[in-house]
């Protein structure tokens, strides 16, 4: 086993770029693997084939980063509060601004370049959540939240307005205490999930996608059920409901922290939108102009209009 290395300076470095917390987790087989499994062979997991197609990279960090030792978690403040006007669409707060992904990957790519300049012959690779990693199991092994009942990571001082971003690392870093706590009786989640996707099962929580309105606006292909479809509200891209009503969301005057606005440049410049009826028949060039840089595109030209035509008849 290599000698594990102090990780203070490190962490300075990743708060000094814009990060919310950051913690280090050793690189071993993600402990909700075998849950995972079976989330998935229940067709929770919906018309997402990629996340079985991907089961065998998520067996192992080791799989991504031949020899990697570390794993470093990051989070990055996304909350944007923005009042929803009556006509408009409404869409979830991370993606209000700029991809994320492309922002969490220049941050973790300049953390990587201070890693490897400190560590001469030391390989980086910086995962988003389009990596097939566990990302929620290695932040919560690095200290920076528990899984929540509605599967999301909280943290209990800032809540669960955040990204979470990892960068596999061959350095062998001392590795945090993995982060304890839960959600006491709390059901606030449960009881304002409109489509009842929140599930209990094989005694622990579970997100059942088919139902998730995140998952039925963004990933979910050709035409909703009309049941579900009548659930789906007002939301035009993705939901924040469960983030919404979550208490360890909510501002305390002893906890500045919690529920701040983000000051992250890049997500707080905020696009025009068309209204409901313009995006329900918007052409695919302005469509594409439109959404170009935006977490919105993955919904795609078809999903957009579907989804604005079923909020102006939820209406």
């Amino acid at each position: 086993m290599p000698e594990r290395l102090p990780s203070e300076r490190l962490k300075e470095e990743a708060l000094a770029l814009g990060f919310q917390s950051v913690g280090v987790a050793a690189a071993d087989r993600p402990p909700h693997l075998d849950a995972y499994r079976q989330w998935v062979g229940k067709g929770y997991g919906a018309s997402m084939s990629y996340l079985t197609r991907h089961l065998p990279l998520k067996e192992h960090p080791g799989k991504l980063l031949e020899g990697a030792q570390s794993i470093v978690a990051v989070t990055l403040n996304y909350n944007q509060p923005v009042e929803h006007k009556p006509g408009s669409p409404r869409i979830a707060r991370y993606a209000l601004g700029r991809d994320y992904h492309k922002v969490l990957r220049n941050k973790l790519r300049k953390l990587a370049s201070w890693i490897r300049n400190e560590y001469p012959g030391s390989v980086c690779r910086p995962c988003v959540d389009s990596a097939p990693i566990f990302e929620r199991d290695f932040a919560n092994l690095a200290g920076l939240g528990f899984f929540g009942k509605n599967t999301m990571l909280i943290d209990p001082k800032r809540g669960s307005w955040f990204f979470i971003g990892l960068l596999l690392t061959t350095v062998a870093f001392e590795p945090d205490h993995p982060f304890e706590g839960g959600c006491g009786s709390c059901t606030k989640c449960i009881d304002a999930c409109p489509t009842g996707a929140i599930v209990y099962e094989d005694q622990r929580w579970q997100l059942d996608a088919r139902r998730c309105i995140s998952y039925l606006t963004i990933e979910h292909p050709g035409e909703i059920d009309a049941e579900l479809a009548s659930k789906v509200g007002e939301w035009t891209f993705g939901c924040d409901i469960c983030q919404e009503v979550c208490p360890f969301n909510q501002p305390r005057e002893n906890n500045p922290e919690r529920g701040v606005p983000t000051e992250e440049p890049d997500f707080k410049q905020l696009r025009t939108w068309p209204s409901l009826v313009e995006l329900s028949q918007i052409a695919i060039a302005d469509w594409d102009e439109l959404t170009r840089g935006s977490p919105v595109r993955r919904a795609g030209f078809d999903g957009i209009k579907r989804n604005a035509k079923i909020n102006i008849a939820n209406r």
